[in-house]
């Protein structure tokens, strides 16, 4: 496996899987998908659907492919299951050997409305990697505000607690 590969693909669909978790955790409060913390921001179930559209957005081009289109399935908590999925999917099919000299490939994109050129390691380190963590988190933040009951555990798959415990 390469490097770049391993920066990415794994990376994103842990947390991908983390994002499912969450939403399926929605099943009895699905109206928190609707939420925001502040009127201006994506809800938690845009916030859920972008973090799967920037892993595929990154990975795709580091790997020197086009990038697939999803699937609309809505943003209740079975579509985003679905897109979840589907994005999980995607990711599975690509090869680490495309990774190949992927630090180096030149990647242009836009970022908001500015225009980027950045190296495969600039686009994955410095825009892909913080923009997909950054929806992940506003997508925990949200369900957590809401009342959610998820937690530090929830977010990373990583961390165990006892049960209440809160920081």
């Amino acid at each position: 496996m390469t490097a770049m590969f391993d920066a990415s693909v794994p990376v994103f669909l842990h947390y991908l899987d983390r994002l499912a978790a969450m939403v399926e955790r929605t099943a009895r409060q699905e109206q928190v998908l609707q939420a925001r913390l502040a009127p201006d921001m994506f809800t938690a179930a845009q916030q859920v659907a972008t973090a799967a559209g920037f892993a595929l957005r990154i990975s795709f081009p580091l790997a020197g492919a086009a990038v697939p289109g999803i699937a609309d399935h809505g943003m209740d908590r079975i579509g985003l299951g679905r897109r979840l999925a589907a994005a999980s999917h995607a990711l599975r099919g690509l090869e680490p050997e495309a990774f190949d000299g992927a630090e180096t490939r030149r990647i242009r994109h836009r970022a908001g409305f500015a225009e980027l050129d950045q190296s495969g390691a600039e686009f994955l380190h410095l825009f892909g990697m913080p923009n997909f963590m950054f929806h992940t988190a506003m997508a925990f933040a949200v369900l957590r505000q809401q009342g959610l009951e998820i937690g530090k555990a929830d977010f990373d798959g990583l961390h165990d607690y006892p049960h209440g415990f809160r920081f």
